[in-house]
């Protein structure tokens, strides 16, 4: 018997909304082929990160995937409490806010806390941290993060697939991130 995976999407408002989108496409296209009794996904979409979406993809599709949607302030979601046993929370992208109230502690939303029970938990909380170039303060807060057990994945594409459009070049960091996630993906190796 396959566990059912139960994973959060988080998307901030932090430039990137591309690999954001191809997570939720290779995500929402799983699900239709495994259905809900194998997948449980979760997506938080901040204020800022539909702006950003709207203006880096110039449309809503944010509205069109087959998940449940929570509001930032939605203490009642399932995943709010370590109870509800989700496995895996993906912060794509992830701003250097985000990613500092979380290395602190600070639980003032429903991205913030469910990051607090992801790390409580043990369980795995991955980071695909947008910035450039990086202050000392962004460096802290990701050793920070990582001690506590986060996975700090920056979003750098990778080149040596020879991708030849804007999405094949994202679509390199959502291959490391799944691979993260430990979800099958057919992606160009190193080597093969």
């Amino acid at each position: 018997m396959e566990v059912k995976r139960k994973i959060i999407i988080a998307i901030t408002g932090a430039s990137g909304s591309i690999y954001a989108k191809l997570l939720l496409d290779v995500l929402s296209t799983l699900r239709q082929a495994q259905g809900d009794n194998l997948l449980d996904v979760g997506v938080l979409l901040s204020d800022n990160a539909k702006t950003i979406w709207e203006s880096e993809l110039k449309n809503q599709d944010y509205k069109n995937y087959p998940f449940t949607f929570y509001n930032k302030n939605d203490f009642n979601a399932p995943f709010a409490s370590g109870s509800a046993k989700f496995d895996t929370m993906v912060i794509i992208p992830c701003s250097m806010g985000t990613l500092g109230r979380i290395a602190n502690g600070l639980s003032n939303d429903l991205l913030t806390r469910t990051a607090d029970v992801i790390l409580k938990e043990r369980r795995k909380l991955i980071l695909v941290a947008r910035e450039t170039p990086l202050s000392l303060i962004h460096i802290n807060n990701m050793k920070l993060v990582t001690e506590a057990g986060g996975i700090i994945c920056p979003a750098t594409p990778s080149f040596y697939s020879q991708p030849k459009t804007i999405e094949e070049v994202a679509k390199t960091v959502v291959d490391r991130v799944l691979d993260l996630m430990e979800i099958e993906n057919n992606t160009y190796r190193w080597g093969d």
